[in-house]
């Protein structure tokens, strides 16, 4: 099973941008589609973007489009995730995680492995 291990978080002004990575190992990374999710204090998981296993297809919330781009490098086994014009209403701890299906890769639910988390915290 694939192992997820993100980093690139932390403190930020409004309108600053960070970069996210996460590394996979222990699997066939282009076997898996991928996706980053975020959870605010309080709130629950939420879907943020996603990207199939070619790398040709991208989705995002509507919250982050236009500021956030999601990208995959199949040959160095990582999914990045780069954020723009950060608000402090993006403020989460940031997931990525692992589908073996390019099918519902929008919900939670289904996703086969995650990573631990990186906080990103953006202040006003």
């Amino acid at each position: 099973q694939v192992q997820l291990v993100e980093s690139g978080g932390g403190l930020v002004q409004a309108g600053g941008s960070l970069r996210l990575s996460c590394a996979a190992s222990a699997g066939i990374f282009n076997n898996y589609a991928m996706g980053w999710f975020r959870q605010a204090p309080g709130k629950e998981r939420e879907f943020v973007a996603a990207v199939k296993r070619s790398g040709g297809t991208t989705y995002y919330a509507d919250s982050v489009k236009g500021r956030f781009t999601i990208s995959r490098d199949n040959a160095k086994n990582t999914v990045y995730l780069q954020m723009n014009s950060l608000k402090p209403e993006d403020t989460a701890v940031y997931y990525c995680a692992a589908r073996a299906s390019d099918w519902g890769i929008l919900r939670i639910k289904g996703y086969d492995a995650w990573g631990q988390g990186t906080q990103v915290t953006v202040s006003s």
